[in-house]
């Protein structure tokens, strides 16, 4: 057979071309269906290894922007790390909410849940229950910011955050009956009065677009194991494995 009999023919090169259009066409059809849903990520369409893929890239674009933002404020908001000393539970207790401003911000006054906060929350004893830095005894950079938006607080939170402007500071002392009360234990009991240092920011768009898709793909998931675990037959298991053997005695 010669070389030029296993050229295809212009007629066949062409039939070719029609039919990988046809099936790249087809692909892409199949991912806007299965992926794309109005300009969105549909992420009820896809598996549970594409979920789980898509969490871990929408995490590590949450780490470069925190990463951005980290480098924005931390060295400002380390500064303040100064201000973390003992206090009085006794009294802070007693005083009601109590507010500092280590720093009036130069924006508007902020919302109840329109803005972003870096925050250190102390115990009476100096120590810190939680905070926004990666490590706190030894920092080096800033976690994402809390987003106010769509969550939940302590009343004490609101309260104390009340009149803040963006760009500010604020030391605030919360009794325990506005934190936690007798429902929970922290620094070291119940009703423990708190102390929070609070800087908040404007809420960074690009990080609030992600959070918004990183909440999608959460409630995907959940969604998947219930079905995962609804599908689960137990008719499945070996139930005469599982069932002691009666003996009879001779």
């Amino acid at each position: 057979m010669q070389e030029k009999d296993l050229k295809p023919s212009r007629k066949q090169r062409l039939i070719f071309a029609l039919v990988a259009a046809v099936l790249l066409g087809s692909s892409l059809a199949a991912y806007v269906l299965i992926v794309m849903g109005n300009g969105t990520v549909n992420y009820s369409k896809m598996t549970m290894d594409q979920l789980q893929t898509a969490y871990s890239d929408k995490l590590a674009e949450v780490d470069t922007v925190a990463k951005r933002l980290s480098e924005q404020y931390f060295e400002e908001f380390k500064s303040y790390k100064s201000n973390v000393k003992a206090y009085n539970s006794t009294t802070a207790n007693s005083n009601g909410i109590q507010t500092k401003d280590l720093k009036e911000g130069d924006g508007e006054v902020v919302s109840k849940d329109n803005y972003d906060a870096y925050y250190i929350g102390y115990c009476s004893d100096e120590e810190v229950f939680d905070s926004s830095f990666d490590n706190y005894d030894e920092p080096t950079s800033l976690k994402s910011p809390l987003s106010l938006s769509g969550i939940s607080l302590i009343e004490g939170w609101y309260l104390g955050a009340e009149g803040m402007k963006f760009g500010g500071v604020r030391e605030m002392t919360i009794p325990g009956s506005l934190a936690y009360g007798e429902t929970s234990e922290i620094c070291g009991g119940t009703n423990s009065p708190l102390k929070f240092i609070v800087m908040a920011i404007k809420p960074d768009e690009e990080l609030a677009k992600l959070n918004k898709e990183l909440s999608n793909i959460e409630n995907a998931l959940y969604a998947a194991y219930s079905q995962a675990y609804s599908n689960y037959d137990s008719s499945d298991v070996d139930v005469e494995a599982s069932e002691p053997t009666e003996t009879t005695g001779e």
